[in-house]
C-alpha cells in the first residue's frame, strides 16, 4: 500500500525511531557524511511533508519557498534559533516548527562540566605536553572549582541542568537569564550580565541564539571579566563575537575559553582558536551521546507523527501557527 505522506531526515540520529511512522509515511535519510546546504534542501524536499532537522541545518525562507507540501519542521533538541529555522516565514506559511526540549539536556549540561574542568585542570595542555616528552611542573599548574563563583548565562532546560550538577562542586552561582523563576529553583543569585561577567570565575553560555543574543558577548563584554576567567560555549556559536574572542585570549584579557559551537559550523581548519594552548574545542558534539539521541530521535518522530495525523505537537516553537 502506498504511504501518505513522505519525511526526510538529512541526518538521522536514531534509526529505530523511524518505526513511530511506519504506515503513515515514507522515511527518506540523508546520506552520511553530507552538508545539507540550502540548495540541497530544495532538492531533496519538494514533496515532503515533514523535514527533520539537527541543529546544522539552515531552513530559509527559500527552501520553504520550494517545498508546496512542507507541513512541518522538527528540530533534534532545543528550539530553533535565528541560525535554524525562519520561524516568521513558516509561520506566515502554515508551517508547523517542533522541537524536542529535555532531550540533551542532561547530555550538555555533563559536557559543558567537563569542559570546566578540562579547562580548570589544564587537561588539554598538559595532555600535550606529555604526548611530547615533558613531565609535569609548576607551569601546568591548575585550579580547584571549589570555592569559585560560577556564571550561568540563560537558565532554560540546559542552565538549569548544569545549575543542579555543578553545585555539588561547592561553587556559588549566578545568573542571567529571562527565566527569573528559575533562579530560585536552582539556588542561583539573579544580577545582571555586567555583574555576572565581573565576578565569575567561569562563564558559561546557555541562552538560545536570538536577535538580542547575537554577539551577547564582545570587546566590552570580554573586558569586564577578571584575567583569570575561564568562558565556555555550548549553546551557539554567534552568541560570543568570536573575533573579539580570539583578540581576548591573545592578549590575556581572560585565561583561557573552551568551545562546542563555532560563528561557521564546521568552523575553518586556520580558525586561530585551535593554536591556542588555552582553548579547548569540541565539534559541536555536547549532546553526542547515545542516551541523547536516543531520546531526542523517538520525541521527534513522535512530533512528526501528531501533525501527520492532523494533531497540535506537544513542542512547538511557533506556537500562533495554529491561528492560521
Amino acid at each position: 500500500m502506498k504511504k501518505k505522506f513522505k519525511v526526510f531526515i538529512p541526518e538521522p540520529e536514531w534509526e529505530e525511531s523511524h518505526n513511530v511512522l511506519e504506515g503513515i509515511a515514507e522515511v527518506n535519510v540523508g546520506e552520511t557524511g553530507v552538508m545539507y546546504t540550502e540548495d540541497r534542501l530544495i532538492k531533496e524536499i519538494k514533496d515532503v511533508d515533514v523535514l527533520i532537522i539537527t541543529s546544522q541545518h539552515h531552513v530559509t525562507r527559500k527552501v520553504m519557498e520550494a517545498a508546496n507540501r512542507l507541513k512541518a519542521i522538527v528540530k533534534y533538541g532545543s528550539k530553533p534559533g535565528i541560525d535554524n529555522v525562519d520561524l516568521e516565514v513558516a509561520t506566515k506559511k502554515g508551517i508547523v516548527v517542533g522541537y524536542t526540549p529535555g532531550a540533551n539536556s542532561d547530555s550538555v549540561a555533563e559536557h559543558t562540566i567537563a569542559l570546566i574542568l578540562a579547562l580548570l585542570k589544564r587537561l588539554y595542555a598538559t595532555s600535550s605536553q606529555l604526548r611530547q616528552g615533558e613531565w609535569r611542573d609548576k607551569s601546568f599548574l591548575g585550579f580547584d572549582l571549589l570555592g569559585k563563583t560560577v556564571g550561568i548565562i540563560g537558565l532554560g532546560s540546559v542552565g538549569c541542568k548544569v545549575a543542579e550538577k555543578i553545585r555539588g562542586f561547592g561553587v556559588d552561582i549566578l545568573t542571567y537569564t529571562r527565566a527569573f523563576e528559575n533562579a530560585k529553583k536552582v539556588g542561583a543569585r539573579l544580577v545582571d550580565l555586567k555583574t555576572l561577567l565581573r565576578e565569575s570565575d567561569v562563564v558559561t553560555i546557555h541562552t538560545s541564539l536570538r536577535e538580542d543574543t547575537l554577539h551577547l558577548i564582545g570587546e566590552e563584554e570580554l573586558k569586564l571579566m577578571k584575567k583569570s576567567a575561564f568562558i565556555v560555549n555550548t549553546a551557539r556559536g554567534a552568541i560570543i563575537d568570536e573575533m573579539a574572542l580570539i583578540k581576548a585570549l591573545k592578549e590575556g584579557w581572560i585565561a583561557g575559553a573552551a568551545l562546542d559551537v563555532f560563528e561557521e559550523e564546521p568552523p575553518k581548519t586556520d580558525n586561530p582558536l585551535f593554536k591556542m594552548d588555552n582553548v579547548l574545542v569540541t565539534p559541536h558534539f555536547a549532546s553526542f551521546t547515545y542516551e541523547a539521541f536516543q531520546r531526542e530521535a523517538f520525541m521527534a518522530a513522535e512530533e512528526a507523527l501528531e501533525v501527520l495525523q492532523g494533531k497540535k505537537p506537544k513542542f512547538v516553537a511557533n506556537p500562533e501557527v495554529f491561528s492560521k
